[in-house]
């Protein structure tokens, strides 16, 4: 192979598929949302020049953005599931009028948020024990500080307390809202 000569056999191929899948996972992580498209493109790109076949490259390229979507959508769907726990967790044990702080924490340290939350009513039914809260996110510091409210519903499940709401219909979810 020799120095630079990388793209000269199938091995090669490997190492720049994954300089390229790097590239990749670096802009899903920053939230890019035509990343199942590029990584699509890059992968059918290599494969057809691989194969020299462009309908292979072709085939390869649709099931990768496929592939790339859906594991885009799982990953943000479970981000944003923590998230609501998280906020449902810190107003579990509040009364009505009760006020705290929430905080998330993710695994990659990327997205974490943090706020007040206030709960201003309990919603007792025969069906249901839920409350409506109020919380907000912030982002900043001192005099930097921007504080964002919004309104959500919780229920009690058993013993744990759940979001009720399906989405919050405001843009700061931004990717996190996506079906």
């Amino acid at each position: 192979m020799g120095l630079g000569g990388t793209g000269n056999s199938a091995l090669g191929i490997v190492a720049v598929t994954l300089r390229w899948g790097l590239l990749a996972a670096l802009l899903a992580l920053s939230g890019c949302k035509s990343v199942p498209q590029i990584t699509g493109l890059i992968t059918g790109g290599i494969s057809g020049a691989a194969t020299g076949s462009p309908a292979v490259g072709f085939a390869v390229g649709v099931a990768t953005d496929a592939a790339a979507n859906a594991t885009m959508l799982y990953v943000t769907r479970t981000w944003h599931g923590s998230e609501q726990d998280a906020i449902a967790r810190a107003a579990a044990d509040l009364p009505a009028g009760g006020a705290t702080t929430w905080k998330i924490e993710h695994i990659v340290p990327i997205g974490n948020e943090h706020g007040q939350l206030r709960v201003i009513r309990l919603i007792q039914s025969q069906i249901a024990t839920c409350k409506r809260i109020v919380f907000s996110v912030d982002e900043g510091s001192g005099a930097r500080l921007t504080r964002a409210w919004y309104t959500v519903d919780i229920c009690k499940q058993g013993k744990i307390w759940k979001w009720a709401t399906a989405e919050p219909a405001v843009p700061r979810w931004g990717l996190l809202q996506q079906p």
